[in-house]
């Protein structure tokens, strides 16, 4: 039926098997997995379909490399935010469940002109879609000290975000990652650096690829798409994400504000389904160290009548 090949070194899927049994999947189910890059979800979700269909998105052109060739397999190369749109045009306006698994991937990481991680001395890029014109270069060297203190603050939770942003103005033009490390070297504190430059580095990454924004659009079309009892799945790896996530599958709303009718009955489209996240054991955490920070939710689409 499938000719499913491995594509090693790409990317270790993090919860693999707590995140597909969570999809409750059904062997003649349509299933979304919008977060492609390695395959590795995607590979177990085919197992268990027999007449079923998965579609995947993932903007990034290295993960085509891994497409699996596979009929009941369809490769959508945008990002997740188009997703309802995309669905419609494959004719599968309702699906039984959505997988996303947040976060850069391994092989992102890994790759030292992609510019996302504080290992490598690499040109200023960060960008995941690279058809974008928006680079980490232009927001360090083009923003002003106002919208660099609101993003270091906002999307990095960075104490003192006012001071750096002062100091990276005052050191342009930044050309690498080297060079901005050294321009706020002094707000690095002993014993913490790796700590605050991970969190200068997320917070560029998230103005670059819109991130949040992304995950708040594709999180109202999810309660559109799903079918009643189907499920979602999300696997975010910091709190910006999973504060997004948790409080739209508990009210769905991102304030986390219950909206209540006249009788008090709670209006809502999903039901989640623990009321703590999901975490790695130490098993995985030991096997892959990207795994210690992920977070899983699970949500069910309700039917008109129970929300």
């Amino acid at each position: 039926m499938s000719t499913i090949k491995k594509e090693e070194g790409y990317h270790k899927p993090v919860l693999l098997m707590p995140s597909v049994d969570a999809l409750d999947i059904k062997p003649d189910g349509v299933y979304v997995d919008v977060t492609f890059g390695g395959g590795g979800h995607s590979r177990e979700i085919l197992k268990r379909l027999n007449q079923g269909k998965l579609i995947a998105f993932d903007q990034d052109p290295d993960a085509k490399k891994n497409v699996i060739a596979d009929p009941r397999f369809h490769f959508v190369d945008q990002n997740f935010r188009f997703m309802k749109n995309w669905l419609r045009l494959l004719k599968c306006d309702k699906v039984d469940g959505i997988l996303a698994d947040l976060g850069v991937s391994s092989h992102q990481f890994d790759s030292e002109d992609r510019g996302f991680s504080i290992r490598f001395d690499a040109k200023l890029d960060m960008r995941m879609d690279q058809q974008r014109t928006l680079t980490a270069a232009k927001v360090v060297n083009e923003y002003s000290e106002d919208d660099l203190r609101n993003i270091l603050r906002s999307y990095g939770e960075i104490d003192g975000a006012g001071r750096m942003a002062r100091d990276i103005i005052q050191s342009r033009p930044i050309r690498s990652s080297e060079e901005l490390k050294q321009a706020i070297e002094k707000h690095l504190p002993r014993m913490k650096e790796h700590k605050v430059l991970a969190q200068v580095f997320q917070a560029l990454r998230i103005e670059v690829n819109e991130e949040l924004e992304v995950l708040k659009d594709f999180l109202k079309q999810c309660s559109d798409v799903l079918q009643p009892g189907g499920r979602l799945v999300v696997i975010s790896y910091h709190s910006l994400e999973d504060r997004l996530v948790k409080d739209f599958m508990k009210t769905g709303n991102f304030e986390g504000k219950p909206d209540k009718d006249f009788f008090g009955n709670l209006h809502r489209p999903l039901k989640p389904l623990h009321s703590k996240p999901l975490l790695p054991d130490d098993d995985e955490i030991s096997a892959n160290t990207r795994a210690r920070s992920a977070k899983m939710r699970v949500a069910e689409k309700l039917n008109e009548t129970s929300r």
